[in-house]
């Protein structure tokens, strides 16, 4: 348990995670609160690395359920074992024969198989998906869910039972509660509108692209090897690719990859060569490539190797 707002932002520091006043905040309250966090915001934001960064801070394992088109119960939450089932079922063959010899009909062999049920519908043949993994773990975990804007509105609904009391319901076993209650954290790249149900039960958390003096306090952080002006020039030219209306804008972990390329490269300084023969660490679509082709040959000038940094009128 944190004990405030600070005591959070000084643990996902410790993480190498860097968060905003705000995240700091909100996930304090979602920790004191008990209540899941929902984060949101375009991809490559950090989200994720919140979640992954948070169970670290906790000493908390990370259970995560990443969510896609046509995810349904029996992938998130449990499926029972039916060659296992089967295999028990040979190697005691001998044990049930016995068992319904004696029955005077075929009602009554039946009944007396149908008492044996809780022998194979139970944990012992039940194979715990990420969502009941979490309710049974016998230490506390973070549960992430994640890209839940992927899943369809059908699995929305299934979760707010899980999200609101931390129990579900399987037929064959009755209401399973939480051994401890999980933190939790779902994700969503706001590519549809989730229920207004699955926000009132979370608290909610806009995740923006950071600016500029954080994302460069990242790259140092995470690419201490590069020295201070390349990396001041990288986190430039990040922040000058995403005022692009690209197709995909480069993630903070974009940067910090092509951060590392350069210290790869041992480059000292980012000139048009370098910029143009690894932009594709940056960006993932031939269409933005070129987009961004385009501008740096228009914004080119004649002292750019000399300087080896744009100016942000040159992105605009």
């Amino acid at each position: 348990m944190f004990e405030t707002a600070q005591h959070v932002s000084q643990a996902l520091r410790g993480q190498q995670y860097l968060p905003t006043d705000e995240i700091a905040t909100v996930v304090f309250l979602a920790d004191k609160l008990g209540k899941p966090l929902l984060a949101e915001g375009p991809a490559g934001v950090g989200k994720t690395e919140l979640a992954k960064a948070w169970a670290g801070a906790a000493g908390k394992t990370l259970i995560r359920l990443q969510c896609y088109e046509g995810l349904d119960e029996s992938k998130a939450l449990y499926e029972w074992e039916y060659a296992k089932q089967m295999l028990y079922t040979q190697l005691l063959r001998d044990k049930l024969s016995d068992l319904l010899a004696s029955a005077a009909s075929l009602r009554s062999a039946a009944d007396r198989l149908g008492e044996e049920d809780d022998v194979f519908f139970s944990e012992r043949f039940l194979l715990a998906r990420p969502l009941l993994a979490a309710l049974l773990s016998a230490e506390p975990v973070l549960l992430l869910i994640d890209e839940i804007d992927r899943a369809d509105a059908e699995f929305e609904a299934f979760l707010l039972e899980i999200l609101s009391d931390f129990q579900v319901s399987i037929p064959e076993l009755g209401t399973v509660r939480a051994r401890h209650h999980p933190s939790v954290v779902l994700t969503s790249n706001n590519t549809r509108e989730l229920s207004e149900a699955l926000k009132r039960r979370c608290l909610y958390l806009f995740v923006e692209y950071p600016s500029h003096e954080t994302e460069l306090s990242i790259v140092k952080l995470r690419a201490p090897e590069l020295s201070e002006e390349l990396a001041r020039q990288t986190v430039d030219i990040v922040q000058g690719l995403r005022r692009l209306d690209l197709k995909k804008n480069p993630s903070v972990s974009e940067t910090i990859d092509w951060a590392k390329a350069l210290v790869a490269l041992n480059a000292d300084s980012i000139d048009q060569k370098t910029l143009e023969t690894t932009l594709t660490v940056l960006l993932k679509h031939e269409s933005d490539v070129q987009k961004a082709r385009r501008q740096l040959r228009r914004g080119a000038d004649d002292d750019y190797p000399r300087r080896g940094r744009r100016r942000r009128s040159d992105w605009d």
